[in-house]
């Protein structure tokens, strides 16, 4: 939470849905709907079976949110505050986890009250990528599930959030759809039925699979999706 401000609690949101809540147990990382919306087996094979492999694109980005995931403080520029490290919960969504920044911004129309601050804040947030601006929206949904963590922290509605891409040094405008929401929601629900379940999804090889630092755990194209990558490679070291 914002350490010390006090928030208006007007509860008028078209977007807080009526989810089942998950209790604080049922909690999974909320940085792993990015995962997911990239590829479900991916997302299985960290969340679930605990494979993690580094290349030099993770590397590159553990470099860049290092730079941002400073413990929780706040900056003041202008009209905007910004507070980095930002602990984030949705109980509809079930995850929770940190974002990178999130800004609020002085509004006369309407926001937070923020103590020590006159007016009215609007929060947005922004999430830190490596690369470049992607061609679908992996990156968009992740921001899209943490400003429907903030929504439902603070009773308010957000109709935008900001990507900042390293490669590009530019920042791009994600405006928070009906259609992104519900594809937060669904992520969401299918990433808590593989965990539940503990399954990992069956290897698809595509062009995007070359890219992917698990590539060498996840094998797409030699797994024939009967065992786990652990299991697997369990059995290969046996065999040798």
């Amino acid at each position: 939470m914002i350490p010390g401000p006090t928030l208006s609690r007007t509860r008028n949101s078209q977007y807080l849905k009526n989810e089942s809540m998950y209790s604080d147990d049922d909690l999974l990382m909320l940085s792993g709907i990015q995962h997911m919306a990239f590829c479900e087996r991916q997302w299985a094979l960290i969340h679930v079976e605990q494979q993690w492999a580094e290349n030099v694109k993770t590397t590159e980005g553990n470099h860049l949110h290092e730079r941002v995931d400073d413990p929780l403080e706040s900056d003041k520029r202008g009209k905007i505050i910004t507070y980095r490290a930002f602990p984030l919960i949705s109980r509809q969504l079930g995850l929770t986890g940190r974002g990178d920044v999130v800004e609020l911004i002085y509004s006369e129309e309407g926001g937070v009250h923020i103590d020590g601050y006159e007016g009215k804040w609007l929060l947005h947030p922004v999430e830190y990528k490596r690369g470049k601006q992607k061609p679908d929206d992996r990156d968009a949904v992740q921001v899209c599930a943490q400003a429907i963590c903030l929504e439902e922290m603070f009773n308010i509605e957000i109709t935008k959030g900001s990507l900042f891409y390293g490669e590009t040094r530019r920042r791009v405008i994600v405006d928070l759809t009906p259609e992104l929401r519900e594809t937060a929601f669904k992520l969401a629900r299918r990433m808590h039925e593989l965990f539940d379940n503990g399954i990992t999804p069956l290897p698809v090889y595509k062009s995007h699979c070359k890219s992917c630092s698990l590539i060498d755990i996840c094998l797409p194209q030699r797994l024939s999706g009967k065992l786990k990558a652990s299991d697997y490679l369990r059995n290969e070291l046996e065999t040798d």
